[in-house]
């Protein structure tokens, strides 16, 4: 299960229009799931605090999205103290507003690394979009032949239940390998049977790129998509192609939410007829 019930919700805040965005895009979750609600703005240390603002956003955020909510400030790098915060109240999701103008590499990368959502504790939702998204009617599951994929898909089952969306299930592969596409078939059938018995409307294309992220997105765009659900696959291969950075390029480039999940221990995996 990706979110549970009765859990908390964590915002890093820092008032851009993306962190606000971030807020309201968590109200529905929150509702599905009964979860409180937490703004955490994070100051430079040595800062003077001042809460005014973070009080005024936590009773707006209240009165908007009908849930719990509370407002906490803290001192130090935002997104360490985001990591470092998840755990300490076992949140079970991370939303996240990031500038659009700022690309992935240079703001979450490099010196903070990836860090921030390989090391989080639970599921990172990243919003770069401008605009704030009511619903979500479809939502994008990138498919490849690895572990990981396979558990993505109970989790894009549970969001498909919560927002009655439809999942997209977008396969990418080399141009060049003829071969994948038929390796990858009779996993798609398995995966479309476990998704049609859930009672969730599904389609899946296969695209031909040695662009994956991007080949995704546009599929996303082009098909009026709102959510992309990606695992966080550091060390293991996208189709024969991927990349260590393909998940932090998803994020990078994505107008659209993406919600990163870090994968469970290998052991953990259970086939198909299962349950996932």
């Amino acid at each position: 299960m990706l979110i549970r019930e009765n859990g908390v919700i964590l915002i890093p805040v820092d008032f851009s229009k993306q962190s606000l965005i971030a807020t309201k895009q968590s109200y529905n979750l929150a509702k599905f799931t009964n979860s409180k609600i937490i703004l955490m703005e994070v100051i430079k240390q040595g800062a003077t605090e001042n809460s005014n603002d973070l009080n005024a956003l936590v009773e707006q955020t209240k009165r908007e999205s009908n849930c719990l909510c509370e407002g906490i400030t803290v001192k130090g790098d935002i997104y360490e103290q985001t990591d470092k915060m998840a755990e300490q109240i076992k949140a079970s999701l991370i939303v996240a507003g990031l500038d659009t103008h700022v690309r992935f590499r240079s703001f979450l990368g490099s010196s903070n690394a990836s860090k921030f959502i390989k090391n989080a504790p639970c599921p990172v939702v990243t919003v770069r979009g401008t605009e704030h998204r009511e619903g979500c009617k479809n939502i994008v599951m990138p498919f490849d032949l690895s572990p990981e994929s396979r558990e993505k898909v109970s989790i894009v089952v549970q969001l498909a239940h919560y927002y009655n969306a439809d999942i997209r299930i977008v396969s990418v592969f080399d141009p060049n390998d003829s071969k994948y596409e038929n390796k990858l078939l009779p996993y798609l059938h398995q995966v479309k049977k476990y998704i049609k018995e859930k009672n969730v409307n599904c389609t899946n294309k296969s695209i031909p790129s040695k662009e994956v992220a991007e080949a995704i997105v546009e599929y996303a765009n082009r098909n009026d998509c709102d959510l992309i659900v990606q695992m966080n696959k550091q060390d293991l291969s996208f189709g024969e192609m991927f990349s260590g950075t393909m998940s932090q390029k998803m994020v990078d480039i994505s107008n659209i939410p993406v919600i990163t999940v870090n994968p469970m221990k290998r052991e953990s995996y259970s086939h198909f007829g299962s349950g996932m």
